[in-house]
């Protein structure tokens, strides 16, 4: 019995509105744009061109094709086994922080005199690829391998439009998100983060094991990870919630050379424990914001300790000027 084809919406509907990857992806254009990508490429038993999601090489190819076709990136090399994120979820962080970023502008507008710090960068250097296409925005791209720090670098030398607007810098402490990085008196508009989400690398394998057996419901439990993923990219003692109590109290020292302060949650489990956190340490105004792609739902929470009036003379001075 010939099993009945799915049907799939036309728009992503849970994708921000702004966000390029709303629509199924378009195999003809990327192959076009990227033909290297064509190797990767067949049509399922659906009669649907796709890839091969539980392939490394084949997401790694499809990631590049995305950001040649959408975002003017002509050259993208990641080394192996580092994290290949999803780009779609990665443009929605970027699209809802620009509108957090318009609701306190005067003129309602996204600004474009926006400094970004990237805590974790990655090999990928996918935010600051987004941001810098989408609004023009300048970033700082931090991380504690050197050779993500590396590749960036690469990256940024291989594409004009990344010139001049994204540098790295290495952290050579592991415990610390900011000192050594950033200085106090060097204004950031925003800072994002995408942490690592597992205590241990077990946590990380049985994480993975889950999303398999429901994406082929059942049929496999082999551990791939198909977006890859260094150690330190997918674990840090304590987990996420550990991580962003971490960043919080950190933070609290560098209150006046940040608006806004941001990262990824993707347990909606810590999501009270961090509330507590930012009361505990005075955060003057915090926000989540809830994001989903497909079956996923995360979220972003995003906390300023600027007062009413440091925060209007913030955005007179950087953002209208």
């Amino acid at each position: 019995m010939q099993e009945k084809k799915k049907t799939h919406p036309k728009i992503k509907s849970k994708l921000h509105p702004r966000n390029k990857h709303r629509e199924r992806y378009d195999f003809k254009l990327l192959t076009e744009t990227c033909p290297e990508l064509k190797d990767y490429v067949f049509v399922n038993k659906y009669k649907d061109e796709s890839i091969d999601f539980f392939d490394p090489n084949a997401v790694k190819m499809l990631n590049k094709a995305l950001l040649m076709h959408y975002y003017d990136i002509k050259f993208w090399e990641i080394p192996e086994g580092y994290l290949c994120p999803p780009i779609p979820g990665r443009a929605d962080y970027i699209h809802y922080i620009a509108d957090l970023l318009a609701s306190y502008n005067t003129k309602k507008r996204v600004p474009r005199k926006i400094k970004c710090l990237d805590i974790g960068v990655g090999a990928s250097c996918i935010y600051p690829m987004i941001g810098v296409k989408e609004y023009g925005w300048d970033f700082v791209g931090t991380d504690i391998d050197p050779v993500s720090i590396k590749t960036v670098k690469k990256i940024v030398a291989a594409n004009p439009i990344l010139k001049g607007k994204v540098v790295t810098r290495f952290q050579k402490d592991s415990k610390y998100m900011f000192y050594s990085v950033l200085n106090k008196d060097e204004p950031i508009d925003v800072c994002i983060c995408n942490p690592p989400f597992h205590a241990t690398m077990e946590e990380a394998t049985a994480g993975t094991i889950r999303k398999v057996k429901n994406l082929t419901k059942g049929k496999t439990t082999d551990p791939i990870l198909n977006f890859g993923g260094q150690y330190s990219e997918l674990v840090y003692e304590g987990g996420e919630k550990r991580f962003v109590q971490n960043m919080i109290r950190q933070s609290r020292e560098f209150s006046t050379s940040c608006f806004w302060f941001s990262t990824l949650i993707s347990k909606a489990s810590n999501i009270d424990t961090i509330y507590n956190a930012l009361r505990k340490l005075g955060a003057l105004d915090y926000k989540l914001i809830p994001m989903g792609q497909g079956n996923k739902t995360s979220r972003i929470i995003a906390w300023t300790f600027l007062t009413k009036k440091q925060r209007d003379a913030w955005v007179a001075a950087r953002w209208n000027s």
